[in-house]
């Protein structure tokens, strides 16, 4: 299997399967000098960690991570930055009865036509057990990105959307949603325990926001920003749609209403009047916050059952059993966070390569 890597200048690759002995990545192009230990990792894992509210997968993994390679005496050397995470609790006889059967909405049948063999135990390598490594490795990204605050929320979960009046970034992490509107939260509580005592799951929006960004990051054509971008939070498991900015409602505005009009400041620096651009023009960053929004669908392990295939070709019925997220996107707000610092320290590096001489943030005229 190829395509394990993301990245350019600053690489990622993960490996591991969610049933087996352990997960891990390497990252590669960091540069040295940086100060890293495992505590500057650690509470990233802890946000994205199962079991920790009953509306996450109860699975008990406390997602210790080891730093085996890339680090002496509390900074990086340059080398390739080793990551591991064992595997404590997995329960692969609650896959036994689906091993020879497809389950709907999953990746089963497309790696069966693809590969002609899979791991049944957890969905093997396209289980979300992955991700725990998108988000060691974006802990080690943010320090690359010295002065860039990288922030994400649930903006919505089914057809509930938060009131944007009611953000309060403060208030993420004082429920189990990471909401940033605690009235949506009180009313996702009830919401969320029905959908799971009923066995079923619901979908949700995250939106991630990157703040302190210098301008000139990205290059247009084929290294645009935003199209890094989306192609990092579309890869995320169980994603199924991406925006920048106002994304699909600009369709709905007029070039007046769209345009992120600017005005010089007294100090020489351009301010600019809105954001609808969501921080990115013709691939390349601005300087103002960059902000997306991904959709992730109702995770599709549930306890109704659903028509299904066996690999023999018959028609069955499928329930799938196990400790499954009601609503994956909860924990897919951390993901989506290492996500954008994964791309944001590879265009960095790459801004960095190309203009040597280029630091801050330029005056006019250029």
């Amino acid at each position: 299997m190829s395509h394990n890597s993301f990245g350019h200048l600053f690489r990622m690759t993960t490996w591991g399967e969610s049933h087996g002995p352990a997960i891990g990545c390497v990252v590669d192009g960091c540069p040295p000098g940086i100060t890293l230990s495992e505590a500057d990792i650690q509470p990233f894992l802890d946000r994205r960690r199962p079991g920790q509210s009953k509306f996450v997968t109860q699975r008990q993994e406390p997602d210790q991570v080891r730093i085996l390679s890339g680090v002496f005496e509390g900074r990086t050397t340059g080398t390739p930055i080793a990551l591991h995470i064992d595997n404590q609790d997995q329960r692969s006889k609650d896959y036994s009865e689906i091993a020879e059967s497809f389950r709907p909405g999953h990746a089963d049948i497309a790696y069966h036509w693809k590969y002609g063999v899979r791991d049944p135990r957890g969905g093997g390598r396209s289980s979300a057990r992955e991700t725990a490594m998108r988000v060691a490795a974006g802990a080690v990204a943010r320090r690359v990105l010295e002065g860039v605050t990288i922030r994400g929320a649930l903006v919505q979960i089914g057809a509930d959307r938060i009131d944007r009046a009611n953000w309060d970034w403060a208030q993420v992490d004082e429920n189990p949603f990471f909401c940033p509107d605690p009235v949506a939260a009180a009313r996702w509580e009830p919401l969320l325990t029905k959908t799971r005592k009923a066995g079923s799951s619901l979908g949700a929006v995250i939106e991630v926001v990157a703040e302190g960004v210098p301008p000139g990051l990205g290059a247009p054509i084929y290294g645009k920003l935003d199209a890094d971008l989306a192609s990092a939070l579309m890869g995320i498991n169980a994603v199924k749609g991406v925006e920048i900015g106002d994304g699909f409602a600009a369709a709905a505005l007029s070039g007046e209403e769209n345009a992120d009009e600017m005005r010089m400041r007294q100090d020489g620096t351009v301010e600019f009047l809105a954001n609808h651009a969501g921080g990115v023009l013709g691939g390349i960053s601005t300087g103002q916050p960059i902000v997306a929004r991904f959709a992730v669908k109702p995770t599709s392990s549930i306890l109704t059952p659903r028509l299904a295939v066996t690999r023999a070709g018959e028609n069955t019925e499928l329930r799938t059993k196990g400790r499954h997220d009601p609503c994956v996107g909860i924990r897919a707000v951390p993901v989506g966070e290492a996500m954008l610092a994964l791309v944001l320290a590879d265009h960095l590096l790459r801004h960095r390569a190309q203009n040597p001489a280029a630091v801050g943030v330029p005056q006019l005229p250029v």
